[in-house]
């Protein structure tokens, strides 16, 4: 493994704790050593990289800039030890995956799952959250790939993977709409729901929809937890919300029924893998990408 300039590990760190005295106990060295080669390093610059706070540290404009070169300088120096690695015929890494909480439960750790069999030097590490954050983390480096649904255009982002993903309702077998071949939002007007956060991508669908048919919903619950609104769902025959590929696990053990809603504005939704464009992957990431790939395509 080639190792980055120790320069590089101490603004990449400092800039991710945010505090010198916790990048210091990460990197197990001295803060004040740390503090001097930051100074140091600031004074080879010109001018300061971070802002000192009461408590803590944040990057400045110049900082920014800088750390940005230092992030595809290290995300460079990663992909190039994969590719000497896979020279000399060996697979080893660490993937790093921000994906939706839908595919984060089944999809995602199914997949790892059958990768590591012929791959078991390959190590994974799996972030979970709303779209607008999986889309950041992606394009500052802190992960390879993002797995998000409708992520917004971003010029920085290239697609790998897009796959028709349409938005459910579910709801427990008993529900007097359980028998329905599909429903529209409008039908769910007169029951609870549980709705997720303002992050997903599905809340943003049926906010827009709700506001242009002049809904008014019954929320019962709102949460940041697909887990969390799926099991209101079946302990209090309420409604809520999941993309297909989310529904399987719940609808297999006969807990909950998914029907697919009918509305144009919510039957056209995708599920997309993606990368920072411009940033060669490390081996062992575009090797497990196209095992994932043929898992969204195959849904």
């Amino acid at each position: 493994m080639l190792h980055p300039p120790r320069h590089y590990v101490y603004l990449d760190a400092v800039a991710r704790a945010g505090s010198i005295r916790k990048a210091a106990d990460q990197l197990h060295v001295a803060s004040t050593a740390l503090n001097r080669k930051i100074l140091e390093i600031e004074g080879e610059v010109g001018t300061p990289l971070f802002e000192r706070l009461p408590r803590g540290v944040r990057l400045t404009a110049a900082g920014e800039v800088l750390l940005a070169t230092v992030r595809r300088g290290l995300a460079d120096l990663e992909s190039a030890s994969s590719q000497i690695e896979q020279l000399q015929g060996l697979v080893r890494g660490t993937v790093r995956i921000a994906c939706a909480e839908s595919v984060a439960n089944d999809l995602v750790p199914a997949t790892v799952a059958a990768y590591q069999q012929t791959h078991p030097g390959v190590q994974f590490r799996i972030t979970v959250g709303g779209t607008a954050a999986l889309v950041r983390d992606v394009l500052n480096d802190d992960v390879e790939l993002v797995v998000a649904h409708d992520p917004p255009a971003a010029e920085g982002l290239q697609v790998i993977s897009s796959v028709p993903q349409p938005l459910c309702v579910m709801m427990r077998p008993d529900h007097p709409l359980a028998g329905q071949e599909s429903i529209r939002l409008a039908d769910c007007e007169r029951y609870p729901i549980a709705l997720g956060a303002e992050s997903f991508g599905s809340r943003r669908l049926i906010d827009r929809l709700a506001a242009k048919l002049r809904l008014s919903l019954r929320v019962s619950l709102e949460a940041n937890s697909v887990e969390t609104l799926k099991f209101f769902a079946f302990t209090t025959n309420a409604l809520c919300f999941q993309f297909r590929v989310g529904t399987a696990r719940d609808v297999g053990r006969g807990d909950l029924v998914a029907i697919p809603l009918a509305d144009r504005d919510l039957a056209g939704g995708k599920l997309v893998m993606a990368a920072r464009a411009g940033r060669a992957l490390p081996v062992a990431t575009s090797s497990f990408a196209q095992a994932l790939k043929a898992a969204l395509e195959a849904m």
